[in-house]
Order: C-alpha cells, then structure tokens, then sequence
C-alpha cells in the first residue's frame, strides 16, 4: 500500500507516517502543496492523508490534481480547523472518503488509511489498473 501525506507539522506528519510504515505501508511525506503535486506527478498513491490547511500550498489544488491523476486513490482529509465541518468536502471531492480531526489517535488513523488502501487495490484490479 503506498500512501502520500500531506501535512505541513513535520512532527505530526512524522507520527503518522511512523504508525503506517509499522503496517507495512510505503510511505511518503510531502511538507507543502508543492511537494505533494510533485509526488503525484511521479507515484500512484492508495490512499492520501490531506490536510485541509497547508503552511504553503492548497489542499484543494492537490485534491484537485489527486482526482484527475489519480481517480482510484482514496482521500482522508484531515484538519484541526472547522473548514468544511458541515461535511461539504464531499461534494468538493469525489474521492474523499474521510474526514477526521488531526488529533485522532495515530492509531485510528492508520487503521483508516489500511481499510481504503485495501479498497484502492480492489477497484484498481476490477478495472485492470495497478495500483502499485
């Protein structure tokens, strides 16, 4: 399962990318928007781990970008803000399939991240992609 974070807390990024990497997950950090569109560009992704509000960057541009070049990858976004709290990043993302607090354990998250990356690699077999 290969998985993108897009976290501008290092630390925070670090922490989940920890508790993923122990799951067998390969596992890339991307620190801005830049990096992550750069990443996406260069690497299919499972699942991508998006905070709503980036240091520098959009996370509605990598969304963006994830959506057009990625359609089978699933989008976890995650925030410590209220954006999009009503549940609309639904309706903005068609690939979202989660939305949760920064603050949720790593655990839970992992756990998360390990449900849709599994479901990744079933769409992309039904259609013949590789989602490796």
């Amino acid at each position: 399962m290969r998985v993108l974070i897009v976290q501008s807390k290092q630390n925070l990024g670090g922490l989940w990318m920890r508790h993923l990497e122990r799951l067998g997950a390969h596992v890339i950090h991307a620190l801005t928007g830049a990096e992550a569109l750069v990443c996406l560009e260069k690497m299919a992704f499972d699942v991508i781990v998006l905070d709503i509000v980036l240091s520098q960057g959009s996370a509605i541009a990598v969304a963006d970008m994830a959506e057009f070049r990625q359609p089978q990858a699933n989008i976890i976004f995650v925030t410590d803000t209220t954006f999009f709290s009503d549940g609309s990043i639904f309706q903005h993302c068609s690939n979202a399939r989660a939305f949760l607090k920064s603050a949720t354990p790593p655990n839970d998250l992992a756990a998360i991240v390990q449900h849709y990356g599994s479901t990744s690699h079933d769409r992309a077999a039904q259609t013949g992609r590789s989602a490796d």
